[in-house]
């Protein structure tokens, strides 16, 4: 069965929780005490509803301010697919939050409250989903009741977006927009009768007709050796093989491959899946390779195709998102994990901070402070073999780690 990713944005009080409770109601994948539940803390909080964004909020904070603080993530299924989904909350205070949640998702969910329109939070939202490439956005327009399911009110939101959209950098994402109340279920699971005007799909309607590609699909085939396979059996006492997982293209038995760092060039032999053999293996499957000619290979190299080589670089220019309280300052030293490849780094520079509202950039003062975006030049002890964010998700993807705690400190996209 297909899964699907799925990341949410939206500012304080526009519904995700409650979209996302409606959601897992109207599939019929709460339970019957957990619906209980809510049924007795809608009452305790005296609602003469079910609060569904119960369902989500699993923090005693959360629950007290009405707010997402967390990314929590929710699991689902209908006949035909499974979903997850990553509540990220909205507030610019936990943008390294939503810039985790919807890192490896395959779709988006902005929702805009249909009284308030597009805000500035709506601008960061979308800027963070074009600047981590998620190609199919839906834009629901929420609490449609509360404005009379306004077909005018929709169509201004949905001018405003589109005047957004503009601004993308990113063409090949699409975007659906549709009318929805999350509290009272109109076009979230089933079609609803107060927007006659609307006849698109509901928002699990156009979910269920979405390709669940693999996030990482896309670009040229990158294969990050995880381990070197040894069975200690006499059967298999000649057998190497090298298991990782297949980014960005495919590989087929009998490619010509080079690896790096050494530049070694043999040809695949073998691919194998567990116990069985296949011809041809695609992005995103977890195989082990076995090459035709003996060469030394460790955890933290990479198979490439030989007329498909990433860029091999000791300097490299990023959009770094800084999640440390600490600032991220010249000078200081960082350890990059790169796929699997582990290198000590020093950040040269901090050119300039992103505004996230498309306005352009504003002077760093040569620092990033935490969730602030920007432009970073960084020195690495040692080559890596990289492609830019935009051509290879996973190879041009970092995240750089502090020396002394251990601790994740910011993520990167190479330029």
């Amino acid at each position: 069965m297909e899964v699907l990713k799925i990341a949410t944005a939206g500012s304080v009080d526009d519904g995700k929780s409650t979209l996302i409770g409606r959601l897992l109601y109207d599939t019929k994948s709460l339970t019957d005490d957990k619906l209980e539940a809510i049924r007795k803390s809608s009452e305790k909080l005296g609602y003469d509803y079910l609060d569904f964004s119960l369902a989500t909020d699993g923090l005693v904070a959360e629950r007290e301010q009405g707010i997402t603080i967390d990314v929590a993530h929710i699991y689902f299924s209908t006949p035909t697919k499974s979903y997850i989904i990553a509540d990220t909350p909205g507030h610019v205070e936990y943008t390294r939050n939503m810039v985790t949640g919807a890192s490896t998702s395959q779709a988006a969910i902005i929702l805009i409250d249909a009284r308030k329109g597009v805000i500035e939070q709506t601008y960061r939202h979308f800027f963070i989903n074009n600047l981590l490439r998620v190609k199919n956005i839906i834009v629901a327009v929420n609490k449609m009741d509360l404005v009379g399911y306004s077909q005018d009110v929709f169509n201004t939101i949905k001018r405003d977006f589109e005047g957004l959209n503009l601004k993308s950098t990113y063409a090949e994402q699409q975007l659906s927009y549709i009318p929805v109340s999350a509290l009272n279920g109109d076009n979230v699971v089933d079609k609803t009768d107060a927007m006659p005007w609307y006849e698109g799909d509901t928002i699990l309607g156009h979910l269920e007709n979405l390709e669940a590609a693999d996030v990482y699909d896309g670009g040229q085939a990158r294969f990050p050796i995880q381990t070197v396979i040894r069975p200690k059996k006499d059967e298999f006492h000649d057998f190497r093989g090298y298991a990782g997982k297949i980014y960005g293209g495919s590989l087929k038995v009998g490619d010509s491959v080079t690896v790096l760092p050494s530049l070694t060039s043999s040809k695949i032999k073998e691919i194998y899946f567990f116990d069985k053999t296949y011809d041809e293996a695609q992005a995103g499957s977890s195989v082990s390779i076995t090459l035709e000619d003996d060469i030394n290979i460790t955890r933290g190299d990479m198979l490439v195709k030989s007329g498909e080589l990433p860029k091999i670089e000791k300097e490299i220019n990023a959009t770094v998102c800084w999640m440390d309280n600490k600032q991220l300052l010249p000078g200081t030293k960082y350890v990059i994990q790169h796929n699997t490849n582990k290198v000590l780094s020093k950040i040269d520079a901090v050119q300039h901070v992103m505004t996230t509202d498309f306005s352009g950039q504003i002077d760093s003062n040569n620092k990033l402070n935490l969730n602030e975006i920007g432009e970073v030049r960084i020195k690495l002890s040692k080559q890596i073999y990289c492609d830019a964010y935009k051509d290879n998700k996973y190879n041009g993807a970092f995240i750089l780690i502090d020396t002394q705690t251990n601790a994740t400190a910011g993520v990167g996209f190479i330029n």
